[in-house]
């Protein structure tokens, strides 16, 4: 069975899932806009890499808590 952390959660359209397939990782992300995005990583170094440019501090002015909350629970996969 795979280990599933859950990034984030705003409803059932909304949400950023990671899950640890071994030494693989799979990002599942659903979003109302476009629908179900998945992007697969063989390191954890690549999905920080990824997760920095994909939540960039200039798409969180004023949320600057929110934002620190998102990586921290990248950083605990």
């Amino acid at each position: 069975m795979f280990k599933k952390h859950q990034i984030y959660k705003t409803d059932n359209y909304n949400m950023l899932s990671v899950e640890v397939q071994g030494k693989t990782l799979v990002v599942r992300e659903i979003s109302d806009q476009w629908g179900e995005e998945c992007h697969t990583f063989v390191s954890r170094p690549q999905l920080m890499h990824w997760a920095e440019n994909r939540f960039r501090a200039e798409d969180f002015v004023g949320r600057e808590d929110e934002l620190a909350e998102i990586m921290a629970r990248f950083r605990e996969v």
